[in-house]
């Protein structure tokens, strides 16, 4: 029997989500908790990866088990096991040939940057930003973004395809907080934590439009800041 769970973390507990060998994960914590549920080991597979020191309000992963529990029984046993720094919100039986990845129709990601006082209870869940900040040239940057690019000079490391699609890109201010929300298909490694760098140093002046522009452009390549994982947050994954 498939199961799909939602859950949230806090990721500068884990080593990101995938499993490792002698580091702890999401995943290898969902799988821990499963196996004891299920008498049986667990494989959980998750929509995606996310890096170490990224959080979820939203993630979503799919495993299959043995046995049949109930999805309101199933979520209070899970909290139970993974408590404190994982906590599932919701879970639904789904059809054998779902998978939590491939199934994936839109992502919705969250850039989280702190304009205040410095606060180290905020270091791990924002990214600390001591300069000044255009809301204006942060919105000039990401309408380039927006739409069917080759994000190939945004992604970590060697990929036979960089294609993706970013339906919205929506910056807001709320008091000193500032949010970037990235709404898309085909985020690839570390390629928001990129394009929100290349927005920072496009608001500091220290690249053109122009030069952003090249860096879509298939053939062109050159690479610039990665904003930290600590303010990235997978905030909704979407299947319909």
């Amino acid at each position: 029997m498939r199961y799909l769970i939602k859950y949230s973390y806090d990721g500068s507990h884990f080593n990101g989500f995938q499993r490792l060998k002698d580091k702890e994960s999401v995943q290898s914590a969902l799988e821990r908790a499963l196996t004891i549920l299920n008498k049986s080991s667990v494989v959980v597979k998750g929509s995606g990866r996310t890096d170490v020191g990224v959080h979820a309000n939203g993630g979503v992963a799919h495993f299959d088990l043995d046995v049949s529990i109930p999805k309101n029984r199933l979520v209070k046993a899970l909290n139970r096991i993974v408590h404190p720094y994982i906590h599932v919100l919701d879970c639904q039986q789904v059809s054998n040939d779902f998978h939590a990845r491939f199934s994936v129709k839109e992502k919705k990601y969250v850039y989280k940057i702190w304009c205040g006082p410095y606060d180290p209870k905020k270091y791990d869940y924002y990214l600390i930003y001591d300069k000044k900040i255009s809301l204006k040239r942060l919105k000039e940057c990401a309408k380039i973004f927006v739409g069917c690019h080759d994000f190939h000079n945004f992604v970590s490391g060697e990929r036979e395809n960089s294609n993706g699609t970013i339906y919205q890109i929506k910056v807001k201010k709320r008091k000193n907080l500032i949010e970037i929300t990235f709404r898309g298909k085909s985020f690839y490694r570390y390629m928001v934590r990129n394009l929100v760098g290349a927005m920072l140093l496009y608001n500091e002046r220290k690249c053109a439009i122009i030069d952003l522009k090249k860096m879509l452009e298939k053939d062109y390549y050159k690479k610039l800041a990665t904003a930290p994982a600590n303010g990235l947050y997978l905030e909704g994954v979407y299947y319909e």
